[in-house]
């Protein structure tokens, strides 16, 4: 009799935990723009380029809004919004507190060595199989769509140290190093709105794969055509932008003369110190925004980076 009461115990649990599953109808990611507020972060040798606050910041909207965007049933919620400094501890509740099935926190990577670049997925423990699994399919999607190179996936043995958000919160997580400010072509780089699109492009990718494989009892069909690394030229423009000031600079300044080409000064809605922008041309293909900015850095804008026209 007793043993027909456990057969029966065990048999009732499975019943509830599988209703519970097959009445699952979203997922919940937690994003979570790393440091923010008075922590800046990793900072760029060049001082023009923003600081990684910054950065984390819009790549994670970026992430967001493709999720939002070509995604059913996935609800996001962000750690922060604008330039505030939720504590660890806040980050780490948040997540719990809304009982996040993924929680991914957005960073960029500094190092003494300047030469050191590339993208690294962190997870708490190489135990934890579906943290592991998600940071693989980051990394993958960073070196064979995005065109980056992985460093791979790391734990709290790498580091030496654990990192509170992903010991301490209840779900899936993953802290996503999307590139080194320390290296100067991949700070660039980060601080493109291409390369911005391309990071986030790249996880959303990732993270897509994943929910799929774990619920595949909820719709995920894509509402519209996924995003492209590729970009198409009669839909997308791009610029090249030559520099960034604290005050005004003149358009017809004397120093822009040796670039043959009009100069457009934007004013930007920013905490960042650095206020204006310059741009320079406007251009239907990636490749022929590359092609001119070899001419743009040969003529003294060594620090000009390409961005999306607005």
């Amino acid at each position: 009799m007793k043993f027909l009461f456990l057969v029966s115990l065990v048999f009732f649990f499975t019943l509830v935990q599988n209703s519970a599953f097959a009445q699952k109808k979203e997922v919940i990611v937690v994003i979570d723009p790393g440091h923010g507020g008075k922590d800046p972060g990793h900072l760029s040798q060049n001082t023009q380029l923003l600081p990684e606050k910054d950065l984390n910041l819009r790549i994670a909207k970026e992430l967001g809004g493709y999720l939002e965007k070509y995604l059913q049933n996935v609800k996001v919620i962000y750690t922060r919004t604008s330039d505030i400094f939720p504590s660890l501890n806040e980050r780490v509740a948040m997540a719990n507190r809304n009982k996040a099935d993924y929680f991914i926190s957005i960073h960029c990577n500094g190092n003494d060595n300047k030469r050191v670049r590339g993208t690294e997925t962190h997870v708490h423990s190489m135990n934890l199989a579906k943290s592991v699994q998600l940071g693989i399919e980051i990394e993958k999607q960073f070196s064979k769509r995005a065109g980056r190179k992985s460093r791979g996936v790391k734990d709290m043995k790498d580091l030496k140290h654990t990192l509170q958000v992903l010991k301490y919160t209840n779900m899936t997580s993953v802290l996503v190093e999307c590139g080194f400010l320390t290296h100067p072509k991949e700070a660039n780089y980060l601080n493109s709105t291409y390369g911005q699109e391309i990071i986030a492009s790249a996880i959303f990718r990732a993270f897509r794969t994943t929910i799929v494989k774990e619920f595949p009892k909820i719709n995920f069909i894509p509402r519209k055509n996924v995003p492209n690394e590729e970009n198409n030229a009669s839909t997308q423009h791009y610029r090249i932008q030559i520099m960034s000031s604290i005050q005004p600079v003149d358009e017809k300044d004397n120093s822009f003369n040796r670039l043959k080409m009009n100069v457009q000064r934007k004013k930007l809605n920013t905490n960042n110190v650095y206020k204006y922008i310059y741009l320079v041309g406007d251009f239907s293909t990636k490749n022929e925004a590359r092609t001119a900015l070899k001419q743009v850095k040969k003529r003294g804008f060594p620090d000009a980076i390409i961005v999306k026209k607005s």
